[in-house]
């Protein structure tokens, strides 16, 4: 696990304090149950269900030490509206990309919270990265993984 921190907004802490919510109560209670079922079958070292539950067990742990983890390390992101001149963590951002005809909006979130095809970029992917720091009319390149991209900072929420 990372010591770095995680970003997240309000909603997003929200959802994984409930994700983490379910996964200890129903979750656990769940797998354990599967576990006792597969026993009761008999030789469990052939089981194939034992040996399915025993692994959405290990899983389901992994999620839950990687939940704890996101949210000891959480910074919340205001959206305070307040200091729109440059972009930074929570910042909605309209770009214009070199080449293209209409302007695409992105918030920049931390890595937990990324969703790209909702408009959601983290501020640790190249985009992100690149547009971090700066301010409106300000051009910036960012090198991502199908290529260079020339980004113009057109409004900055």
């Amino acid at each position: 696990m990372s010591d770095r921190p995680a970003y997240l907004t309000r909603d997003g802490r929200a959802r994984l304090e409930a994700e983490l919510e379910e996964l200890v109560t129903n979750g656990r209670k769940e797998i354990a149950e599967r576990i006792n079922a597969a026993k009761e079958l008999g030789d469990i070292s052939e089981s194939g269900e034992y040996e399915d539950a025993k692994n959405q067990q290990a899983h389901l742990e992994g999620r839950i030490r990687e939940i704890k983890s996101i949210l000891s390390r959480a910074q919340i992101i205001e959206n305070d509206n307040g200091d729109n001149h440059e972009v930074r963590v929570g910042s909605r951002v309209t770009v214009r990309i070199e080449g293209e005809d209409s302007d695409e909006t992105w918030t920049i979130v931390g890595s937990t919270e990324a969703k790209p095809r909702e408009g959601k970029i983290s501020n640790e992917s190249p985009i992100g990265a690149a547009l971090l720091g700066k301010r409106v009319r300000q051009k910036v390149t960012a090198h991502t993984p199908s290529g260079t991209m020339k980004i113009t900072i057109v409004k900055i929420q």
